[in-house]
């Protein structure tokens, strides 16, 4: 079985170690610094790209499929992270990968868990796995990346396909009744729809936090807020977004909507100056993601402290970016009550008798995916 390393520490080490970083009262102005060169000259913000992107497979130049090889370290709160842990968990692979927390950030970047696996290599932070496999590597070394338990160096650190690898090539190592997250019928469709979750949503929420301009701020929440009543109106007879199949664009979906009214509302209150819709203003929405949150698999633990779900035994909760914690729950943190918010959350939403069609005329699935080969093996 694959070690996990679960640690309560790892998702509150930044208000614990002298020398870790947070981003402080949430204002994003910490975050602002270090994602300047990814700021465009008209204000918008353009993410890296991903410096090691490549595939797992059973070709030339792929990274071979071999069991209790590897494991993916990352940050609990971030949405790219998450997606791999959801995905791990779902189809079994949490087995035969190690799943492991980094625990804050100083100036050099993530810090490792001390008991982890940089401790067989003399590393202390994220960064040195990737200098390890690159020495003239630069920029920020991002969350998640896997590692090559043997070498101690990236495999890869491309999260926008990874989950497709887990859910194919990885097939063999599947348990038994796994979902098939990325069956052949779909899959133009999900990468189509994918790609709108990723620009609008998932990297929506970064758009308008990091924008220095107010009216590209207001534009990117125009868009996301559009993006998700879309989807509600998606969402009103089907049961998921492509009707009755549980699919990798569920998992892409979730992983922002879980974090959205803890870690990125807050902030996008705070730069657009108004207030602006929860996610229960987007019932059929609401209620998807409340099934989602219901479902085994979705969110463990680890990630209920790490989303401000749950408190840490001193009764602090996280907030921000699931490594900052606090005791003033104030809606400037995010919803004042937690209690009742995670309450909210385990309310019923038995969406079974919902099918659907998995066919849609709206943006996603708008009869262009044959265009589409971004996630082909």
């Amino acid at each position: 079985m694959a070690q996990q390393i679960t640690l309560d520490r790892a998702v509150r080490a930044a208000c614990l170690l002298n020398n870790a970083t947070n981003d402080g009262d949430g204002s994003g102005k910490a975050s602002l610094n270090r994602v300047k060169d990814e700021i465009t000259a008209e204000g918008d913000f353009r993410r890296q790209g991903n410096r090691i992107s490549r595939r797992f497979g059973y070709g030339r130049g792929q990274i071979p499929v071999i069991p209790n090889r590897y494991r993916v370290i990352g940050l609990i709160g971030c949405g790219w992270n998450r997606r791999q842990r959801i995905v791990l968990r779902l189809t079994g692979l949490d087995q035969v990968v190690a799943i492991e927390s980094v625990l804050g950030k100083t100036d050099a970047g993530w810090i490792l868990d001390p008991e982890g696996l940089g401790k067989k290599f003399g590393y202390t932070h994220l960064v040195d796995f990737y200098r390890a496999t690159d020495p003239e590597f630069s920029g920020r070394a991002t969350s998640p990346a896997v590692i090559d338990e043997q070498t101690g160096k990236v495999v890869t650190n491309e999260y926008q396909t990874l989950t497709l690898d887990w859910e194919t090539v990885w097939k063999p190592y599947h348990k038994q009744d796994a979902p098939d997250l990325y069956p052949d019928f779909l899959r133009p469709q999900i990468d189509l729809l994918n790609q709108q979750l990723f620009d609008d949503i998932n990297n929506g929420t970064y758009k308008i936090i990091f924008s220095p301009r107010q009216d590209v701020a207001q534009v990117a929440l125009d868009v996301f807020e559009a993006r998700l009543s879309e989807i509600n109106q998606r969402l009103e007879n089907r049961r998921y977004l492509f009707g009755p199949y549980l699919t990798d664009s569920d998992v892409r979906l979730f992983q922002t909507l879980a974090a959205y009214e803890v870690t990125y509302r807050p902030r996008v209150v705070k730069r657009v100056g108004h207030d602006v819709r929860h996610l229960w203003d987007y019932p059929h929405l609401w209620s998807y993601a409340r099934q989602l949150f219901q479902t085994p698999g979705f969110i463990d633990d680890e990630e209920l402290r790490a989303l401000g779900f749950l408190p840490f035994d001193d009764g602090s909760y996280a907030y921000s970016f699931g490594y900052t914690t606090t005791t003033d729950t104030t809606e400037d943190n995010g919803p004042a009550d937690r209690q009742a918010y995670y309450e909210r959350w385990n309310e019923p939403a038995d969406r079974s008798a919902l099918t659907g069609s998995w066919q849609y005329s709206g943006p996603g699935t708008g009869g262009m995916d044959a265009l589409w080969s971004f996630g082909n093996i």
